[in-house]
């Protein structure tokens, strides 16, 4: 194993958001020099405690700054190899502020920019995911016009966001005797643990395969379609459930606002 001091120090931005603390993790324990840009305010956040605290015991520092301070930005650059953004939709379109950070600061060896979710070149979504993938193609396209080194990361599908409750409208468990399910459940998704996407990600950070590339995590047993699940449920409990379809028609329209 390579030593802390030969691997690349690291910067987070978004790390306390929900995939965020995944990634922060996996890198502490993996020996990178960590660090996580904060504001004042979340490090006294009642709210952010918890998550906090466990940084705290990973050994992350906390560097103070904030995405619209372009100076604090470049500063906390200046102390690390690495920057991974793991900011949430509703932030993606402010990562412009991260390149231009990037580029002030000179010597940034690689960007990751927060993805994680699919490949938005190649996906053909509807709304309202489409606004979020178009901003995601806008970024990527920034970062390659700088010339800022990157890696990007698709995933696909949180397994512990989607899986925790079998992606139903209501209720925070797995459906016992009812389950709504899109379409017709053939199509196939891809369902990464949130520990395996931190891992995966913190491991393509020093691969120079991985330089200018994005890195595709679908382990083959990770494949499944949704009906493919809630058969898996439907043992695990001994009882088959009540399985209600929605057209691909409704759920277009539903999506609509119809």
């Amino acid at each position: 194993m390579a030593s802390t001091s030969s691997k690349s120090r690291i910067l987070f931005i978004g790390g306390t958001g929900y995939i965020g603390k995944f990634v922060v993790e996996a890198s502490a324990k993996s020996g990178h020099p960590t660090y996580a840009l904060v504001r004042e305010s979340t490090l006294n956040s009642p709210r952010r405690s918890q998550i906090v605290h466990s940084f705290k015991s990973l050994g992350v520092n906390f560097l103070i700054g904030d995405l619209h301070d372009h100076g604090s930005l470049v500063e906390a650059m200046k102390q690390v190899d690495v920057v991974i953004s793991t900011v949430g939709h509703g932030m993606l379109s402010e990562q412009v502020k991260i390149i231009a950070a990037i580029k002030e600061a000179g010597n940034v060896k690689r960007f990751f920019p927060s993805e994680f979710g699919n490949d938005v070149d190649r996906v053909e979504a509807v709304e309202p995911a489409k606004s979020a993938y178009d901003v995601k193609v806008r970024i990527r396209r920034a970062v390659e016009a700088a010339g800022i080194p990157f890696t990007y990361v698709s995933c696909n599908s949180f397994a512990g966001y989607f899986l925790s409750n079998l992606a139903q409208p209501s209720g925070d468990v797995p459906p016992r005797d009812r389950v709504i399910i899109l379409g017709d459940g053939n199509a196939k998704a891809i369902y990464n643990r949130e520990d395996d996407i931190g891992t995966y990600t913190i491991r393509a950070v020093d691969d120079p395969r991985t330089l200018n590339k994005l890195v595709y995590v679908r382990p083959p047993k990770n494949i499944y379609s949704f009906n493919d699940l809630v058969g898996l449920w439907e043992r695990k409990i001994g009882k088959n459930l009540e399985r209600v379809y929605i057209p691909e028609e409704q759920v277009l329209k539903l999506t609509r606002g119809q």
